[in-house]
């Protein structure tokens, strides 16, 4: 029998855990290392995901270990007014690789770092209405969730006054078109603001954006479309607060998404990437921004804001990124992935779309004939027979979506580990449409 069939372990887990979301995996997870997770029989499960999409170095990798222990031993936690080498070093660092962006709050979730963003925004504007992507996703706290329109939104309350929303777009499922059938983006955009426009009370403070909505099913902001955003906000005297939370530290092969349009935010917000799998995050904003947010009296005093330990894991983090050149690695093994996903969307009718940038690739999932609907069902299909073959793969379920598996491994993965994934994916497609709940296990080193 397999040991991930303790019945001890899952009776406890069904007593005493408060479940939080979604359904767990039928596993035990031991240890990682790699690319791969370990469950309690020992078998190698490919991560597709990096964890919550933050393990970008893979699990265990040998440097970050090494800080970690280095730092617990001389000072993990201090008093939130006391500053230490790291805090201020991995600020400087980050104000290095985004010049207009000289200033940073190092804080623990990417929810906490919405937050201050949101209510920095809020400060400095003297304004209160927030506008985000009806597919958003930034975090289930606070302002953070009111913000957050891909699910959640429903029997806690009203959310924050002047929580706005504007469809996010959609190249595959387009609202407003071209004559050739393609996305018109600008149309959709005047659109959107002149509804944003009808419901403000005259207090827009902030918009916030993910690049790569990737809750809202891998939705990549058109080139383009940051620019132009960030022109209608500051028509309106918004702020333009990016949340690069997934796409942030390479990536999308460019260190921030932002990079590739030429487009810097007013704020700027990292997490998930930054720590490598530990709580990390951070706002970055510029030199006036915070000056005059200071003079207005800012408050985010937080238990481990500037805590040294997950800064000293942060420098590590860029440390290795910059070393192992993982934002050149993350271009060209995301043009490797995209063109294997490719291949088989030509190989199955299934594959309705494939997108993304770098590593960071969205697959969606739809039924045969005209209208390509979402297929839910052999989504989920799909994503549980890869399961049980040894590969991990997140997959949105949110109405009006597909079934759309988002991909994003760690940038350390080989060429062949990558090569594997796809080919669990194609022996899974087959065996979702065959309506199979057979399938054996690959394992692999």
């Amino acid at each position: 029998m397999s040991k991930n069939q303790d019945r001890d372990f899952w009776t406890a887990a069904s007593n005493h855990l408060i479940r939080y979301g979604g359904s767990f995996e039928p596993a035990i997870i031991e240890r990682a290392a790699g690319s791969f997770v370990y469950d309690a029989d020992d078998r190698p499960i490919l991560d597709f995901t990096s964890g919550q999409m933050s393990a970008l170095l893979g699990h265990a990798h040998p440097r970050i270990v090494s800080t970690v222990s280095r730092q617990v031993e001389k000072v993990a936690h201090l008093f939130s007014g006391m500053l230490s080498r790291p805090v201020v070093e991995l600020a400087e660092r980050l104000a290095g690789l985004a010049p207009g962006l000289d200033r940073s709050l190092l804080l623990s979730t990417g929810a906490e770092s919405n937050e201050a963003a949101i209510r920095m925004a809020k400060l400095v504007t003297g304004k209160h209405e927030i506008v985000a992507f009806s597919k958003s996703w930034h975090g289930m706290t606070g302002a953070a969730a009111s913000a957050t329109y891909s699910a959640g939104r429903k029997g806690y309350g009203p959310a924050s006054v002047g929580s706005l929303a504007i469809p996010a777009p959609n190249s595959f499922r387009p609202r407003f078109k071209h004559a050739d059938g393609t996305l018109d983006w600008r149309t959709e955009l005047d659109d959107a603001f002149n509804l944003v426009d009808s419901q403000s009370t005259g207090s827009l403070a902030a918009f916030v954006a993910e690049p790569i909505l990737s809750s809202g099913g891998m939705l990549e902001l058109p080139q383009g479309y940051l620019a132009a955003l960030k022109q209608k906000c500051h028509e309106r005297g918004m702020l333009l607060i990016l949340d690069e939370a997934q796409t942030g530290i390479g990536r999308t092969g460019t260190m921030f998404a932002f990079q590739r349009d030429g487009v810097t935010p007013d704020i700027l917000t990292l997490s998930k990437t930054i720590g490598a799998g530990l709580p990390l995050s951070a706002v970055m904003t510029s030199a006036e921004i915070e000056e005059a947010a200071h003079a207005k009296g800012f408050l985010f005093y937080t238990t481990h804001v500037s805590d040294p330990l997950p800064a000293a894991v942060g420098l590590a983090v860029l440390d290795v990124v910059e070393d192992e050149k993982l934002v050149e690695r993350a271009q060209h093994l995301g043009a490797r992935l995209f063109d294997g996903l490719s291949l088989l969307k030509q190989r199955y009718e299934c594959i309705g779309d494939v997108r993304g940038r770098g590593l960071m690739l969205g697959v969606e999932i739809v039924k045969s004939g005209k209208n390509r609907d979402p297929d839910h069902e052999l989504g989920a299909r799909i994503a549980a027979e890869a399961f049980r073959r040894g590969l991990s793969m997140n997959i949105v379920k949110l109405p009006g979506m597909g079934g759309v598996f988002r991909i994003a491994p760690p940038l350390t993965i080989s060429e062949a580990e990558l090569d594997l994934g796809l080919s669990i994916i194609a022996d899974s497609i087959d065996a979702g449409l065959a309506g199979s709940t057979g399938g054996s296990s690959i394992a692999a080193e």
